[in-house]
């Protein structure tokens, strides 16, 4: 009994002394699964803290399961994007572990918006959630694939780590 409180104990302290952004200078890398009406796929990110509540960083995205009807080679299924975010956990201050996240993404398929989330357990690692949503499309030509796989709201969840 004493070895399981102490473990609790343990396992309570790490959870207090995680900190989900730490300004200038944090580095967080995220790896997960992207949800959408025509594909599911991967998709991983690394922010790089510039400030108080500022980052910035890349994103990228890769459909693996594709819509049987549309016809997506490499070039179709990736997407690459730099993106900015206000990091706004201690603004909210809900808890040291939990950071809100709305930012802007310009990426090789679209210029878009995001509102991510993340809580961390300990200080390394923790999970995330994402929505992505397009504000312009670069091309309205619905012959092309990645006008069906890149230009619709998203949804994002996994892993996030500080590195």
């Amino acid at each position: 009994m004493k070895k399981i409180l102490c473990l609790i104990a343990l396992v309570s302290v790490a959870f207090v002394n995680a900190q989900v952004y730490e300004g200038k200078g944090d580095q967080k890398f995220q790896v997960g699964v992207n949800i959408q009406d025509e594909a599911t796929g991967i998709h991983v990110t690394y922010d790089y803290g510039l400030g108080d509540n500022i980052s910035v960083g890349l994103a990228s995205s890769y459909a693996l399961g594709i819509d049987s009807r549309l016809d997506a080679d490499f070039g179709d299924r990736f997407d690459l994007e730099a993106r900015f975010n206000a990091n706004l956990g201690k603004v909210v201050n809900i808890d040291d572990n939990f950071d809100v996240y709305p930012g802007l993404n310009l990426s090789l398929k679209n210029f878009g918006g995001h509102v991510g989330a993340r809580y961390f357990f300990s200080d390394g690692f923790g999970v995330y959630t994402e929505a992505n949503f397009p504000l312009a499309k670069y091309s309205n030509d619905k012959s092309e694939i990645s006008y069906y796989i890149h230009n619709q709201f998203t949804i994002n969840f996994g892993a996030t780590f500080n590195l």
